[in-house]
C-alpha cells in the first residue's frame, strides 16, 4: 500500500506542478500532455517487463530496486529544469513504475488465497485514491509556499525512505508461485511443467482489458489535468484546486472497500465471482462515463466537481476487481505475467489521454470548456468499455477453460 501511495504520489506530482511548470518555463497545454503521455507510454512498455522481472529476481529485491530507480528519476528536474529534461525525466518514471504495479499485487496476493483477493486488491487500489486526499494536499501546499522544486524533492526522499522499511519488513507469503525466488514450476519428478497462456485470450480477460484501458485512460487526464480544471477551468485558487483533488478519491474509498469487502463475502458463500467481478465493476464504469458525458451540460463549478467526484470514485471499483478476476482465472506461477501483461496494456491508454486532452484544450477558446469536452469525449470511451465488461467478463466459466487448456498441453 506504501509503496502504491508513492507511485501515485510520482503521477499526481505533474498534475499539481502543472501550471507552475508552464509559467516558468513558458510550456503549452500540449506540452505537459506530450511529458504526461511519455510517462504512460514508458509505463506501458515497462509492464511487459514484470513477467521476466518475476521471473529473475525475488519480489522483495526487485521492488525494492525499481523504487529506488524512479526516486532517482525526479532529481534531474529539480537541478537542471527544462522541457527536453522533463520529458527525459517522465519517460524513465514510466518505465521504472511499469513493472511494479503487476508485482506489488503478485506480492499482496501471495498472502491470500484466490476467493479473497478482491479486498486486499482494494486496499491496495485504495493508495492511488489516498494519494489524492493526503499527499495531493501536501504537495499542493508545497508547490503554493516553496515553488514545485520542493515537490519533486519531497517525492525523492519518500521513495527512498520506503525501500528501507520493505526491505526490512516483507517476506513472500504462502499463496505465492513456486517461482518467485527464481525457479521455474516444477512437475513432480523435477521435470519443468510446459504451461499454456490461454488466460489472455479469454472473454473475461479481454473484456476486462477493454473496461480497465477506458477507465485508465481517464485516469491519467485526471492526474494529469484535474487541477488546472479546476483552477483555470473553474475559478478555484490554485490550493483549492489541489485541495479538492482529493474529492473524487474519498467517493472511490468508499466504493473501492464496499464492493470489495462484500464482494469477497459473496464469493466465500458460493456467489458466483461473474456478479462481483463482472457486472458491478462494468455498472460502476457505466455510470462514470455517464457522468463525464453530462459535464458540458452543467454550468455550476460546484456540481462540476460534485459530478467529477462521483462518477470517477465509482469508476475506480473496477481496478481491483478485475485484477481479481484475472488472477482468478491463471495459474498462480503465471500471476505477474499475466498481471503485467493486463496493466501494461491497460496503462497504455495513458499514453492517448493527456495529449489528446492537452491538444483539445489548445484548441477550444474557453479552458472551462476545452477540459469539459475533454472528459466528455473520455466518458464516451468509458461507456464502451463497461458494456464491454458487462457482456463478456465471467471468470467461472472461463477459468474452467483455462484449467482445461493447462490440462491438454
Amino acid at each position: 500500500m506504501l509503496l502504491y501511495l508513492i507511485n501515485y504520489g510520482d503521477k499526481v506530482l505533474l498534475g499539481i506542478a502543472a501550471q507552475p511548470l508552464r509559467e516558468e518555463l513558458g510550456l503549452s497545454a500540449s506540452q505537459i500532455g506530450l511529458a504526461g503521455s511519455v510517462f504512460f507510454f514508458a509505463m506501458t512498455a515497462g509492464g511487459f517487463l514484470a513477467g521476466p522481472i518475476g521471473r529473475w529476481a525475488p519480489l522483495k529485491w526487485a521492488l525494492g530496486t525499481l523504487a529506488i530507480g524512479w526516486a532517482l528519476c525526479l532529481l534531474p528536474m529539480i537541478v537542471a529544469a527544462s522541457f527536453v529534461v522533463l520529458v527525459a525525466s517522465r519517460l524513465l518514471l514510466g518505465l521504472f513504475e511499469g513493472p511494479s504495479s503487476a508485482l506489488i499485487h503478485t506480492a499482496a496476493y501471495s498472502w491470500h488465497p484466490v476467493e479473497k483477493r478482491a479486498l486486499p486488491g482494494a486496499l491496495i487500489t485504495s493508495a492511488a485514491a489516498l494519494s489524492k486526499i493526503l499527499i495531493a494536499p501536501v504537495l499542493a501546499y508545497l508547490v503554493a509556499a516553496h515553488g514545485w522544486r520542493s515537490a519533486f524533492l519531497a517525492m525523492c526522499v519518500v521513495g527512498l525512505v520506503w525501500v528501507v522499511t520493505w526491505l526490512s519488513a516483507w517476506s513472500l507469503g504462502p499463496y505465492g508461485a513456486e517461482h518467485a525466488s527464481g525457479q521455474g514450476a516444477r512437475q513432480k519428478g523435477g521435470r519443468t511443467r510446459t504451461v499454456s497462456w490461454s488466460a489472455i485470450r479469454t472473454p473475461t480477460f479481454l473484456g476486462g482489458l477493454a473496461a480497465a484501458f477506458s477507465f485508465y485512460t481517464l485516469v491519467s487526464v485526471v492526474l494529469t489535468w484535474l487541477p488546472s480544471y479546476f483552477e483555470v477551468g473553474l475559478g478555484y485558487s490554485r490550493l483549492e484546486a489541489g485541495t479538492m483533488f482529493g474529492f473524487p478519491s474519498l467517493v472511490a474509498l468508499v466504493a473501492l472497500f464496499g464492493t470489495s469487502y462484500l464482494g469477497d463475502r459473496m464469493m466465500t458463500r458460493g456467489v458466483s465471482s461473474r456478479i462481483h467481478r463482472g457486472i458491478i465493476p462494468g455498472a460502476g464504469l457505466l455510470i462514470c462515463g455517464l457522468s463525464m458525458v453530462c459535464l458540458p451540460l452543467i454550468g455550476i463549478p460546484g456540481v462540476v466537481v460534485a459530478a467529477v467526484s462521483v462518477g470517477y470514485g465509482l469508476g475506480t471499483m473496477v481496478f481491483p476487481l478485475l485484477n481479481a478476476a484475472v488472477s482468478e482465472i491463471c495459474p498462480k506461477e503465471q500471476l505477474a505475467g499475466t498481471l503485467g501483461v493486463f496493466l501494461a496494456v491497460m496503462s497504455s491508454g495513458g499514453i492517448v489521454g493527456p495529449y489528446l486532452a492537452g491538444k483539445i484544450v489548445d484548441a477550444v477558446d474557453s479552458p472551462a470548456s476545452g477540459y469539459a469536452l475533454a472528459f466528455q469525449v473520455l466518458g464516451a470511451v468509458a461507456i464502451i468499455g463497461a458494456i464491454t465488461a458487462l457482456l463478456t467478463v465471467n471468470p467461472p466459466r472461463d477459468a474452467r477453460r483455462v484449467l482445461a487448456d493447462r490440462d491438454d498441453a
